[in-house]
């Protein structure tokens, strides 16, 4: 059976000291174990030793935070997989003074090495067919590591689906209630079916309406809506909407939104949109630039509220131009917040 998150949290503990002491040869006594979402911090002098959870490629931010709030001059990442050790050295490069990233062996760290830049997936042409429907709909279509989906104000209401039995469009919020919709309305036809999900999310997936549970899901992406309709809000002539760095499994993931543009100076920009206290949003939106155009200036885009002072203190650390954003007043929606 899965381990329940204390049980986790003890043992990424437990091992991040055994890992330190091995390598260090410092006395277990004179080490001080902060666990925190997605992984271990081993305080040792003024040096920090982090353990990631298996894949928790999105805690580099949350540990170069708190190494930075215990003023640690040193920070030593450590990942078990190839893949995630990979991911996490190539976005470390990506500041001055980063992390040293090391790969387990066994009870052993070697160097990690970092990740090369992957090979953008492409939808296939049978996936391709069904864009069309998505865009009579009137809903926007993105693409996401190879996946086509049909997205109203940021959130993701279908998606094409490829497998044996062929690729077809299917819709729903999330893979649950996709499939949820498809076993009580599987004989609706796809573009009914389409037609009845976008006008159940568009009375909900507004700023004046209330509460719902609709309403809060995909914030970010609500965010990066809002900036497509209206670039000029940060400055940025055109913008348009790219995949992530690392894939997003569920609706209810939390990650930053990345959108590619250039601004009135003609610099080309990566922006990253953040909603809530995103410790990650720094090392995502540098991946990001690694991913799109390494010349380009990160732009880091938060409501006002969420505008904190150790996004800023990450942001100031990265190689190349950096900007961090904090929009005022209701973004949610184009027409209240013009």
């Amino acid at each position: 059976m899965p381990l329940d998150p204390d049980q986790r949290t003890r043992l990424l503990a437990a091992k991040a000291r055994a890992l330190v002491v091995d390598a260090s040869n410092i006395d277990a006594s004179e080490l001080t174990v902060t666990p925190f979402p997605g992984g271990a911090l081993v305080r040792a002098e003024n040096a920090a030793w982090c353990l990631l959870d298996d894949g928790a490629v999105r805690s580099l931010g949350a540990a170069m935070v708190l190494a930075d709030r215990q003023r640690l001059d040193t920070l030593h990442v450590m990942a078990e997989s190839i893949e995630t050790a990979g991911v996490v050295a190539r976005r470390a490069e990506q500041f001055r003074n980063g992390p040293t990233v090391w790969r387990i062996e066994g009870r052993s760290l070697v160097p990690a090495v970092p990740a090369p830049i992957p090979a953008p997936v492409e939808p296939s042409a049978a996936a391709r067919e069904l864009i069309g429907m998505l865009i009579a709909a009137g809903v926007d279509v993105t693409v996401e590591h190879g996946e086509i989906r049909g997205e109203l104000r940021g959130l993701e209401i279908a998606r094409v689906v490829e497998s044996t039995e062929g690729t077809r469009l299917e819709v729903g919020v999330g893979r649950h209630d996709r499939e949820a919709f498809t076993m009580v309305h599987g004989n609706l036809p796809t573009a009914q079916a389409l037609e009845s999900v976008i006008a159940s999310v568009d009375a909900v997936r507004r700023a004046d309406a209330e509460a719902h549970p609709l309403r809060r899901l995909a914030p970010e992406g609500w965010l990066r809506w809002r900036l497509l309709q209206d670039p000029y809000l940060i400055g940025a002539q055109e913008l348009r909407p790219v995949e992530p760095p690392t894939p997003r499994d569920s609706v209810k993931d939390i990650g930053a939104s990345i959108a590619v543009g250039r601004d009135f100076a003609g610099q080309s920009i990566v922006v990253a949109c953040s909603v809530g206290i995103d410790l990650d949003v720094v090392p995502t939106a540098a991946d990001a630039r690694v991913l799109n155009d390494p010349d380009a200036k990160v732009v880091i885009v938060v409501p006002e509220r969420d505008d904190h002072p150790a996004t800023r203190r990450l942001a100031e650390r990265l190689v190349g131009p950096a900007e961090v954003i904090g929009l005022s007043g209701e973004w949610r929606d184009r027409e209240t917040a013009s």
